[in-house]
């Protein structure tokens, strides 16, 4: 059916974020579960996304990837979930922008910190990020100014900030200061995240 909507993942990936997002619209959707490696670099899949990665979805005949994208995608194409600000509220910039920050900065401070590269000190306004003290710093205000990020309604931007804290407190790759933890604590226990990780979780290979 044209209108179905199709979400291409892999339960040990960023597909994750989507999965939790695609849960709080209570949209009906297809899955799509892709190996690594053949099934996501096969012809097939690459016209989905060139990149051959997860996760991606499609809509309508739109093709959207990248987990930020998905996001912001998703809370427009179902506005009666609520997922975001509407056009014209002036808390739809703070939503963009700290969604955005997570996909850019924040994303790329905590990959370069966990390959081990530090931006030299004369070199780090060559990066985007500056330095993982500075994100770090910038991640502590955007979840301590209100309840949510873009105030004090949930939103994809909490979905996406959120997940990406989830993941670097679980994993040790953000440290555990007591704003990221407090802010974590409000939101992980939805009923749509937890009904995500249930889903993922049982799509997990069995344990050796």
């Amino acid at each position: 059916m044209a209108s179905e909507l199709i979400f291409f993942t892999n339960p040990m990936s960023r597909g994750r974020i989507v999965r939790w997002m695609l849960e709080e619209t209570g949209c009906s959707y297809r899955t799509e579960i892709l190996d690594f490696g053949p099934d996501m670099k096969a012809p097939g899949y690459r016209s989905i996304n060139p990149m051959g990665k997860v996760p991606a979805i499609l809509h309508e005949g739109t093709v959207v990837t990248e987990a930020a994208a998905i996001c912001a995608y998703l809370a427009d194409a179902f506005p009666n979930a609520k997922l975001a600000p509407p056009p014209g509220d002036p808390r739809r910039g703070t939503y963009y922008r700290w969604m955005f920050f997570a996909a850019g900065p924040l994303e790329a401070a905590v990959s370069n910190k966990s390959l081990g590269f530090e931006v030299p000190a004369d070199r780090q306004r060559m990066v985007g990020y500056g330095s993982i003290e500075d994100v770090l710093t910038a991640l502590e205000y955007a979840v301590s100014q209100s309840e949510y990020i873009a105030g004090d309604q949930f939103s994809a931007a909490d979905v996406y900030v959120g997940s990406q804290i989830g993941w670097g407190i679980m994993f040790g790759t953000l440290e555990k200061r007591p704003a990221l933890e407090a802010y974590w604590n409000r939101i992980a226990n939805r009923p749509a995240a937890l009904k995500a990780r249930e889903k993922d979780d049982a799509l997990l290979p069995p344990k050796a």
